[in-house]
């Protein structure tokens, strides 16, 4: 008898370590480019470490693709003979073509796959197909589950501090005239997912302390609005400033849970070392 489901997620998700030892979880990573050298986003081709090495050594900025859509027909070929379908959550469709890719190769495998646009990064990701999990265990079915994930990522919140401009600009998600003065006036610029998953500046500060506690202001709005209680911050090789984030998020949110990781290296090739990223969702589940 087959299994019910599959679950994929693509490498600008955080994979945690319930995700790597979970069997009937799938990480499909994307590529990293430096020239005509290419490395697998699986944190063994290329570590983090490494990454951030050769950005500061590089005269080339390095570049990253999505895995092709036969690279996803050979994985969906493998699991249509063990399982009935599968759920797959991808980055938003708006940042990366990954979710077309996955489409495309379910249709080359004739393999169920029900796509989720996350319209989100790092633990937006990661966050769904542990929803997802959930409900997969309470009795839902797949398509039951897919139609409320969909709905779900409206809940998403993220507020990011941008760790390096220059890999922001060179990377096209910011603009010419955004980079010029934020480099000239040493603005730091607070950026967001929106709910479309568009990347987009959403408020400029003048300080890194400033900066934290704008991102703790709006943490303590949605615990005291809507009761959030778990967070995470994804960050760009700082983890001392993730970890001094976390100490004061519990000196104003003290039955906080709030989980660190790193950035992925398909993400930290954009937002730079440096980055820090605070990540929640509206409805605590």
């Amino acid at each position: 008898m087959k299994k019910p489901i599959a679950w994929i997620i693509d490498t600008t998700g955080f994979v945690t370590e319930e995700f790597k030892a979970h069997p009937d979880v799938y990480v499909v990573p994307l590529n990293i480019h430096f020239g005509t050298e290419e490395f697998i986003d699986d944190g063994v081709d290329l570590t983090n470490e490494d990454l951030y090495k050769r950005i500061k050594a590089s005269t080339t900025f390095p570049k990253t693709s999505q895995p092709s859509a036969g690279k996803f027909a050979e994985l969906y070929d493998q699991l249509k003979e063990e399982y009935e379908c599968a759920i797959a959550v991808h980055a938003s469709a708006k940042l990366s073509g990954t979710i077309a890719s996955s489409t495309a190769g379910a249709e080359m495998s004739e393999f169920k796959v029900y796509t989720i646009d996350s319209l989100a990064l790092s633990y937006g990701l990661s966050g769904l197909i542990e929803r997802g999990l959930k409900l997969q265990e309470q009795g839902h079915s797949a398509e039951e589950i897919a139609q409320k994930l969909a709905k779900e990522t409206g809940n998403f919140r993220n507020y990011i501090l941008i760790g390096n401009l220059t890999q922001l600009y060179k990377g096209g998600r910011m603009s010419g005239a955004q980079y010029y003065l934020g480099s000239l006036l040493q603005i730091k610029p607070i950026v967001q997912l929106t709910p479309e998953g568009e990347l987009q500046p959403i408020d400029k500060v003048r300080s890194h302390k400033k900066a934290i506690q704008y991102l703790i202001n709006h943490a303590k709005k949605d615990h005291a609005e809507f009761g959030v209680k778990r967070f995470q911050i994804m960050h760009g090789n700082v983890l001392k400033e993730a970890e001094n984030l976390k100490q004061e998020v519990l000196k104003e949110i003290p039955e906080a849970d709030i989980l660190i990781g790193d950035l992925s290296s398909s993400l930290a090739v954009h937002a730079g070392e440096g980055t820090i990223a605070f990540l929640w969702r509206k409805e605590n589940f």
